[in-house]
């Protein structure tokens, strides 16, 4: 016998499984919804599904965060109000892997990220969620209603998905549900090229400069919790160049030696980059 591990699903941010239930309607009082997913995009939909009473279920990034949102009804006069929002997790964004399980008995609902467990009673009185058509896996299904407009589709990798009992992530491997969305279903996870660094209050990343070279162009992305902090800094032929943070804001130090004697442009963000242009060319001169 050959073990085999899970099958992993790699979502391109286009393609949608569409899991199409056995009967047209779905009125469930029990759910039980597991996956795994690892990404390095801050928004997109992981699950989704909803039917034309109202009723609706939604597992989403948002803002690197896990948000749920599930309707089990709601009435025309307003007077009962089923939504119920949860969000858990952060920085999620990661490009680690990440476990997810959903229980739902009627009201009662047990959230886990990563074994961490929120219970929480759905607002409203009804206790059944229901569906109609299928649930989709990774974005809104392309016939939704226009409550999916300007949400992103999950970009990354799933496994391990299980839906009341169902392995959809196997299903999707054998073409036993719908994955014509697709344009290249891959079952292996595309790394990333880009790869995250930590830096605590002591550590820094020194890289090589370029001799002879009259240009420098630096790109990067950060986040962090500190208000205040240095970025990067870089001799010059002639000089200095800063980038730090201060008092939440990007500055743009740049020190010139000159003849006459030292120059400093400066540059926060907020402020435009034709007045530091100008402010160098003034220098310059």
């Amino acid at each position: 016998t050959i073990l085999k591990g899970p099958v992993v699903i790699n979502f391109d941010g286009l393609g949608v499984i569409s899991y199409r239930f056995k009967v047209k309607k779905m009125k469930i009082i029990k759910d039980v919804i597991a996956l795994r997913f690892k990404t390095s995009e801050s928004e997109g939909v992981i699950l989704h599904g909803e039917g034309q009473q109202g009723d609706y279920i939604t597992l989403e990034l948002r803002m690197a965060k896990l948000l749920m949102q599930i309707n089990l009804g709601s009435n025309q006069y307003g007077s009962i109000l089923g939504h119920t929002s949860v969000t858990t997790g952060s920085l999620l964004d990661d490009n680690h892997w990440h476990s997810v399980v959903i229980e739902r008995y009627r009201r009662n609902v047990n959230f886990t990220l990563d074994r961490h467990t929120q219970h929480f009673r759905t607002n409203g009185e009804f206790d059944h969620l229901d569906l109609d058509y299928e649930l989709s896996f990774g974005g809104m299904p392309y016939s939704g209603k226009p409550v999916g407009a300007g949400r992103k589709n999950f970009k990354g990798c799933m496994e391990s998905i299980n839906y009341n009992g169902d392995n959809i992530t196997d299903l999707a491997r054998r073409k036993k549900i719908d994955t014509s969305s697709f344009r290249n279903l891959s079952f292996f996870c595309v790394e990333t090229h880009s790869f995250p660094v930590f830096f605590n209050a002591t550590s820094f990343l020194q890289l090589p400069g370029r001799a002879n070279h009259d240009t420098l162009s630096v790109s990067f992305q950060f986040r962090t919790w500190n208000p205040e902090g240095l970025l990067l800094f870089s001799n010059l032929d002639d000089g200095t160049l800063e980038i730090s943070l201060e008092d939440s804001k990007v500055g743009v130090h740049l020190n010139v030696t000159q003849e006459t004697g030292n120059q400093r442009v400066d540059l926060s963000s907020g402020e435009s980059v034709y007045s530091f242009i100008q402010k160098l060319y003034d220098m310059l001169e």
